[in-house]
């Protein structure tokens, strides 16, 4: 049996640190945009369906990336990570199968490393698995919060307590869920938290409490794989790792 695969890719950003009138995903990397080197990688998947969630600026990257396999879902206002991916919930009312959520700003992922998320995913039956890394630095990322080995929530940074802050495993932002689970308790997902947003992340949570599991891959290409881009100086360095790292 054939599993089915869909992407959804979150490029609705302003990305208001740029200081740039393009917006975030549209921001050149070697010679192309970021949401260029992310749907490359996206269609190496061959998905049944290859959504792009577009907010700022969207007739700008809807007229540049214009091509039959994608659609584009309109999401009107930024209101979080669960916001945005709860806009496609339409185009995936009939679909059965694993969705991978990617972003725009994280334009070095490998598809070797969404393959083994899609395996892993697969072979434990689970509701979601993460990509995860180990940070000396954890800076801005949300904290992997275990109990054991087991994971049982994500903690946003500006949630987090100074104890939970010292934990060095984050989330990438890189996901595997079962669609007919995220797109049912994406609507159970609130704002009440520091930021006011609805959070992806709050799934986790939500499928520990179901009883279901939730599995991670750590990435194995390095740092730079899961690095996002939120500053023109963030977007200079990565592309100074593209230019002088190994061939992707």
């Amino acid at each position: 049996m054939r599993h089915k695969t869909s992407v959804i890719i979150l490029a609705g950003g302003k990305g208001t640190r740029m200081n740039s009138d393009l917006p975030k995903a549209m921001q050149p990397l070697a010679g192309s945009p970021l949401l260029e080197h992310v749907l490359k990688t996206a269609r190496t998947l061959d998905p049944e369906i290859l959504a792009i969630v577009v907010g700022h600026k969207r007739n700008l990257i809807k007229d540049f990336f214009q091509n039959d396999d994608i659609t584009f879902i309109t999401q009107e206002q930024q209101l979080g990570t669960g916001h945005a991916v709860d806009c496609a919930s339409e185009v995936f009312t009939k679909y059965n199968g694993d969705v991978v959520i990617l972003a725009a700003d994280i334009p070095l992922i490998q598809t070797t490393t969404i393959l083994k998320m899609l395996a892993t995913h697969r072979s434990n039956g689970s509701a979601i698995t993460v990509l995860t890394c180990e940070m000396d630095n954890p800076a801005s990322y949300g904290r992997i919060i275990r109990d054991g080995n087991r994971v049982v929530a994500n903690v946003e940074e500006k949630d987090a307590s100074d104890e939970q802050l010292k934990i060095k495993e984050i989330n990438s932002g890189i996901y595997v869920f079962d669609a007919k689970f995220l797109f049912s308790r994406l609507k159970q997902v609130d704002n009440n938290n520091a930021q006011s947003e609805y959070y992806l992340t709050d799934l986790i949570a939500m499928a520990v409490a179901d009883g279901r599991l939730v599995s991670t891959e750590v990435t194995t290409h390095g740092h730079d794989e899961i690095t996002g881009v939120n500053t023109l100086e963030e977007l200079s360095a990565l592309e100074e790792s593209l230019i002088c790292g190994p061939d992707r």
